[in-house]
């Protein structure tokens, strides 16, 4: 094992840190003043886990040196200490002044072994006499110095009648605020926390409720002690036996919480509720702490709670600013709380946290109404927020009708603004630790079914009536599924009016004004008109550089900027060249009757065209005819309206464009990075691979040849990973609050990805399933998939951290994913916690399920394979997004996905002309929410049957109208019924034979053979019918020979 060396840069500048708080408070009279000399002592106690003595030892040595006195004075320090450890600290004597930075020397002692070191006594109390005024001397009162090697110098002090005062706090409060080598200890702990909680704790939680076991609460937590041993469940430490637990972790549920760190896991199974935990690492001293509810098949009362207590607990968070007082700190959030929930603050817990580093809590600096500390640059705090007995209304069995809420975190003051969360990867919003459990069905139940029905045959012998019962059960929470959907669509169906119509009250006064079309000055004053011979000579002249026409008009140059110039059109007739000229006026472009420019002044007269003529004779002397002016104005005319619409296009893509920060990049070269990564939309036709880094602010991305994108943490409004599985490539994908200029395009969407294998196959090349070649390319694909999968995570979680919540990842689930046709392929459309999605071809297809107001299926009917949705948008000026062709077979699935995400949902069976809707809504959204709202979607609304028949009924009269049949077919039609009704005639009077002659047992050979020959008959007359009706052909005209008639 190496010998421990002692960080004596940290020593010194440590302890530079107790001089100068020492003497500030000497000349300003603080309570720190009256201590003339520091006496501290360490020693072992099993009944006190954390001490003042022990955190001071670690923070200035970096070991606990046990059974050593050190004496600090004013003019030098003093350790007493046996041989090996005066070893370690020999180092400290010989020092440059530089690095001691102008500290007393320090001097050691060596104590023989069984000796408390008397001879030095002496020493130490001159020392003392001399450091100030020599009378009082500081320790830490509450912990024990009472072992033999300290009972000498206990007796001696006593008898110099040195006076005791506590610097507990003041020691405390210095060390608070941690260093740069502090907190990367601090942060490793964080992260070996959360590497517990996803890797072991979490994963035990879910497998618990996926095989249904009965888990003790004990049994959780004994099992933290083993997988902190274990590199599966922390990779990120390297060495394990620096890492322990700072206390018992605490895993509560069941409607019994008690949210204190001296409380223990119960040996209670563990209830499928909301489940409690709390835990903390400790690494090489340094304490970190995470608290996390995981709520299974919550209701809404549950996420309503849990909602308020993230909440509050981000805001406090956001509060932790450098030079703010504790207590106000806990003011602020209660009052946060009374405003948002005020039913809630009874139930809540006493504090907000408290600090901790080297010592799990600290009793001084707690986050409550008393504590008037200052929060100050690098102090480390454990948020922890409690809400217990809260009630359930929903809640059946008696553990289900309270329940709690536990969270917590560990921060760091941060130079300015909010603090830094350190235990950001542990996720903790509400759609990442809620589980719903699914019901029943399939093969596992089929399963469970057979199961009952053997146990039923082994004990009574009576299958059939068990299995009825079973069936008639399953039956019974099937059709209350459905029920409870209809229910929920229903309140849903009546709040959807209710909040549209409180967010159109909101947005009352914000009415958009139509855009008014800018005015371009050609020259804004007369003496700015060029001076040219053509413009003198009254010829038409093309001003390149100011972009205007100057025509001739009533003998004087008149100019025209090009943007009001709509066409030009030149012609040859006869001898004159005509060149025409269309001008902008309002009602120029009409589409739909809406006007696409807006004028300034409308009112005011417009010139709507212009038509010049010109002479294609050429005179004698002439080097060219009169028309040629016209024609070479033609054509500067055309490349001036080419490049004036190329400015205004690129400057309509900017309209809505927001300017980004500035990307702020990492000094450090440990930044998290991505490499061998492909970027869509392309910035080349050339594909070319870049990398992808993290820095403080926001991404960059930098191909091969150097070109880079800068994509902001404050602009991304979605984020997702997709990994490999099921696909060939694997992708982050950002969804824009606001657009960005790239490749001269608006973009929203920016995609980074990478191929996991061969996208194309050469189907020529002979394969055989058993070649080696090719299982070897499958073995490395695997491999290659598993690496990336777990480097793309890494990176994800890294950015997690550093973007302190800004950048939330989220991926899609596969499983609840169901083809439909959003653009003009089919792909599989993937629903996340937030949005529905597909990434993996391009376009992207990216809707936020929050921004939706309902969803409308089109098209369901039975006799359909496929069916439409249509998504409506709460903001009614954005157009619906139609995704056609999606399976009738999935429709429940759908609807079930839709139920559990609170969003409503109708049906029809026809497809309705949903821009004519919108327009209509947009027009007057208030009138009409309030005459109906989206009840004509309902398919029990009366007016949407009567609307549907009326509708059908048109359609059937326009049917008949447009067909009107000839004489022979209606001849021919009315012979069609008079034989079909004798053939139901005869029909009848069979039918009624054999119901009269029930007990005859059936028809002979004779009787069939006459009805055979009769049904020939029929059939010859009817065909002869037919042919008599059909007109005669002419005979047929010859060059040669007569005519034939022609043969019936």
């Amino acid at each position: 094992m190496a010998q421990p060396v002692l960080d004596r840069e940290s020593f010194f500048k440590r302890l530079k840190r107790v001089f100068q708080n020492w003497k500030s408070s000497k000349d300003g009279g603080g309570a720190f003043a009256s201590v003339d000399a520091l006496v501290i002592g360490l020693q072992k106690d099993d009944e006190a886990v954390y001490s003042k003595s022990q955190a001071f030892h670690l923070w200035i040595f970096g070991y606990e040196l046990m059974e050593t006195l050190l004496v600090i004075c004013e003019n030098g320090i003093y350790a007493v200490a046996s041989k090996k450890k005066a070893e370690f600290l020999k180092p400290l004597e010989k020092v440059d002044e530089t690095l001691s930075n102008g500290l007393p020397s320090v001097k050691i002692m060596v104590r023989e072994k069984g000796d408390a070191g008397s001879a030095y006594f002496g020493s130490l109390v001159d020392a003392i006499r001399q450091s100030r005024k020599g009378k009082t001397v500081g320790m830490f009162t509450k912990d024990k110095m009472d072992i033999d090697v300290y009972k000498p110098w206990n007796e001696r002090m006593e008898k110099e009648g040195f006076a005791k005062v506590d610097v507990s706090v003041y020691i405390a409060y210095l060390m608070a605020p941690k260093d740069e080598k502090e907190l990367v200890l601090m942060k490793k702990s964080c992260q070996a926390s959360c590497d517990i909680f996803k890797k072991y704790y979490y994963e035990e939680v879910v497998k618990a409720i996926d095989q249904e076991k009965k888990v003790k609460h004990s049994k959780i937590s004994d099992g933290f002690d083993s997988a902190i041993k274990d590199k599966k469940f922390v990779p990120s430490v390297d060495k394990l036996d620096e890492l322990e637990t700072c206390y018992p972790p605490i895993v509560q549920s069941g409607g019994k919480y008690n949210f204190k760190f001296n409380t223990t896991s119960n040996t209670d199974v563990m209830h499928f509720g909301i489940i409690c935990a709390s835990f903390g690492l400790r690494y090489r001293g340094y304490c970190s702490n995470i608290a996390r509810t995981v709520m299974v098949a919550p209701t809404k009362y549950h996420v309503e709670a849990y909602n308020v207590a993230y909440d509050l607990e981000e805001y406090i968070i956001k509060k932790m600013e450098p030079g703010v007082k504790l207590c106000d700190i806990y003011e602020a959030g209660v009052k946060w709380l009374e405003k948002k929930k005020p039913d809630m603050v009874d139930h809540m817990t006493k504090s907000f946290g408290f600090a901790t580093g080297l010592e799990f809590r600290e009793g001084t600096l707690v986050i409550n109404s008393k504590t008037t500390a200052f929060a100050r640059k690098g102090m480390t705090f454990c948020i922890v927020l409690g809400f217990s007995e809260l009630k359930n209304p929903e809640g059946k069995a008696e553990e289900e009708k309270t329940f709690g809420i536990w969270l917590g975190d560990t921060v760091v003051i941060s130079d300015t603004g909010a603090a830094t969360v350190l235990t950001a990867a542990a996720k903790k919003k509400q759609q990442q630790i809620s589980m719903v459990l699914e019901p029943e069905g399939g093969k596992e139940s089929e399963e469970e079914e057979e199961k009952t029905i053997n146990l039923a045959d082994n004990q009574n012998g009576n299958a059939r009536s068990r299995r009825t019962a079973v069936l008639t059960d399953r039956l019974r929470n099937e059709a209350s599924a459905e029920e409870r959907r209809k229910r929920h669509q229903e309140e849903l169906a009546a709040r959807i009016n209710e909040r549209a119509l409180e967010r159109l009250n909101k947005g009352k006064g914000e009415v958009a004004e139509p855009k008014l079309r800018k005015s371009n000055v050609a020259y804004k004053r007369a003496t700015d008109m060029p001076t040219d011979d053509e413009v003198k000579e009254l010829k038409i002249f093309v001003d390149r550089k100011n972009e205007t026409l100057i025509l001739p008009l009533f003998g004087e140059p008149v100019p025209f900027h090009i943007s009001m110039i709509k066409s030009v059109a030149i012609s040859l007739e006869g001898d004159y060249t005509y060149l025409r000229i269309n001008f902008n006026h309002p009602g120029s472009a009409v589409i739909g009757g809406k006007e696409l420019m807006q004028f300034p002044h409308p009112e005011a007269q417009f010139v709507k065209e212009l038509t010049f003529r010109s002479s294609n004779t050429k005179e004698p002397g002439e080097l060219s005819a009169p028309s040629s002016n016209l024609t070479n104005t033609f054509r500067l005319v055309k490349e001036l309206q080419k490049r004036y619409k190329t400015r205004e296009m690129e400057e309509r893509e900017k309209e809505g464009v927001v300017q980004q920060d500035t990307l702020v990049l990492n000094p450090n070269k440990n930044q998290p990075r991505l490499k061998d990564l492909f970027i869509r939309p392309p910035l080349s036709q050339k594909r070319i691979s870049g990398t992808l880094e993290a820095h403080v602010n926001g991404f960059r991305y930098t191909t091969l040849r150097g070109e880079k994108v800068d994509l902001l943490y404050n602009n991304i409004k979605h984020a997702f990973f997709q990994p490999c599985e099921g696909e060939m490539i694997i992708l982050l994908h950002f969804h824009l609050k606001n657009h960005i200029i790239y490749q001269k395009r608006k973009i929203i969407d920016i995609q980074f990805y990478t191929e996991v294998g061969e996208l194309t196959t050469d189907l020529g090349k002979h394969y055989h399933m058993h070649d080696r070649d090719d299982l070897a390319s499958e073995q490395a694909e695997r491999e290659l998939r598993t690496k990336l999968t777990s480097a793309f995570k890494s990176f994800t979680e890294k950015v997690e951290s550093i973007s302190r919540g800004d950048v939330d990842f989220d991926t899609p689930f596969r499983d609840l994913g169901f083809p439909g046709v959003p653009h003009r392929a089919t792909v599989l459309l993937q629903p996340t916690s937030t949005c529905l999605v597909n990434l993996a071809e391009t376009p992207p297809f990216v809707i936020t399920l929050e921004e939706i107001e309902l969803v409308h299926f089109e098209r369901v009917q039975f006799h359909i394979k496929n069916f439409d949705m249509v998504f409506i948008f709460k903001d009614y000026s954005r157009k619906p997004v139609l995704v056609t062709a999606v399976p009738m077979n999935l429709l429940e699935h759908v609807k079930s996905w839709l139920d559990s995400c609170d969003i409503h949902f109708t049906e029809g069976i026809q497809s309705l002309n949903w821009t004519k809707i919108m327009k209509t809504i947009a027009d007057d959204p208030k009138a009409f929410i309030e005459e109906g709202g989206w009840d004509f979607l309902e398919p029990e609304n009366d007016a949407n049957k009567e609307a549907q028949a009326a509708a059908d009924a048109e359609e059937e009269e326009e049917d008949d109208e447009a067909y009107a049949p000839s004489e022979s077919e209606s001849a021919e039609s009315e012979s069609e019924e008079e034989a079909s009704s004798a053939v139901d005639e005869d029909e009848d009077d069979e039918a009624s034979e054999e119901l009269s002659s029930g007990e005859e047992s059936g028809k002979d050979w004779d009787e069939l053979e006459e009805e055979a020959a009769k049904a020939d008959r029929q059939k010859a007359m009817e065909e002869e019918q037919e042919m008599s009706r059909m007109p005669k052909r002419p005979a047929q005209r010859g060059g040669g020979g007569g005519g034939k008639k022609m043969r019936r």
